[in-house]
């Protein structure tokens, strides 16, 4: 039986990037996935007059939508002179992540996002605005939670796909839903984290529900999307790990800016102080607080070692810039 390899990579769009995939016949048995071109010109990383671009193999998982032997291979994009494309984020990543691999960084990455079908948030009336947000959050129940089987059936396409998922739940803001990944690497974290969105993106197809991770889909008194960010190295997970974690807020501090910049485009937009944010001007940080730029979860002051928790990177965030930065930021 043939297998048919769907290869997904990560376009040159601007403000945000997008997916793109195309499937590759390959022989039954196949488990070294070749090179593969794309016309580069059609996804902003090429001009026409020399559009060729490289696809190259990084990660490979099952397809749970196709089924076995079918796969989904996860590629880095790179030019027709065989560099790394300026679009590629994971090569950066992959220097400082072997460069740091002492430090054993993990991660974990809350990606919220919100359905849409009309228009208009899943679960939302045509006209006007549904109940003040509250009950929604972890809610249950037809007239509090929306999409709950398109969410159930990604978790389940992860999971089957061996992605290292970690939990769902429904947010704050009706039509609004969030996946983990993690505890994962560097890399492996972006590597996860992009085979879910593609999964996610996919399935909705099917329900004709489109999923955006604008940072802030509904302007007004509404929560935004986030990406909260979780990241520990060896030192503060171990004993006195708590030492290693406030020592790291400095240095969090002092490049607040750069975080900033690179922590999704329309960040401004959701960071405004309210809605469970810290302002983009300001830096704070502490024990259980969620209007802080990081916060130390409670159990993890208990413990007196653990993880941080960045709640700043929005729900459009380039996973492989946020994990590179925090590395840079606590390690270098």
């Amino acid at each position: 039986m043939a297998i048919k390899a769907e290869y997904i990579w990560v376009d040159g769009a601007e403000p945000v990037k997008t997916l793109r995939s195309k499937t590759k016949i390959l022989a039954d048995g196949t488990t070294d996935y070749p090179d593969w071109g794309f016309d580069g010109s059609s996804t902003n990383q090429a001009e026409g007059h020399a559009s060729d671009c490289i696809l190259k193999p990084v990660f490979s998982c099952p397809d749970p939508i196709r089924g076995n032997p079918h796969v989904l291979v996860l590629c880095e994009v790179y030019d027709a002179e065989g560099n790394a494309h300026s679009t590629n984020t994971r090569a950066p990543l992959r220097e400082v992540a072997e460069r740091h691999a002492a430090h054993e960084a993990w991660y974990g990455i809350e990606q919220e996002y919100v359905m849409f079908e009309d228009n208009r948030p899943l679960g939302w009336p045509i006209s006007g605005y549904p109940a003040p947000q509250g009950p929604f959050y972890c809610g249950v129940g037809a007239d509090e939670v929306f999409g709950r089987e398109i969410a159930e059936e990604h978790m389940d396409a992860c999971l089957e796909a061996g992605l290292k998922l970690s939990g769902i739940n429904a947010e704050v803001m009706p039509g609004q839903w969030e996946f983990q990944i993690g505890p994962a690497g560097p890399l492996e974290v972006g590597d996860h984290m992009v085979v879910a969105r593609w999964l996610l993106y996919r399935i909705g197809e099917d329900y004709g529900v489109t999923m955006t991770l604008d940072p802030k889909p509904v302007r007004g008194d509404w929560n935004g999307s986030g990406a909260h960010t979780n990241f520990s190295t060896k030192a503060m997970r171990e004993e006195g790990g708590m030492e290693a974690i406030l020592a790291s807020m400095p240095k969090f501090e002092a490049r607040a800016d750069i975080h900033i910049a690179n922590y999704g485009p329309g960040i401004e937009q959701r960071l405004t102080g309210l809605h469970e944010t810290c302002s983009y001007k300001e830096f704070r940080y502490g024990v259980g607080h969620r209007g802080a730029s990081i916060r130390i979860p409670l159990q993890v002051a208990q413990a007196g070692k653990g993880y941080l928790e960045d709640r700043r990177p929005n729900s459009n965030i380039d996973p492989y810039v946020v994990a590179r930065l925090m590395l840079e930021t606590v390690c270098d």
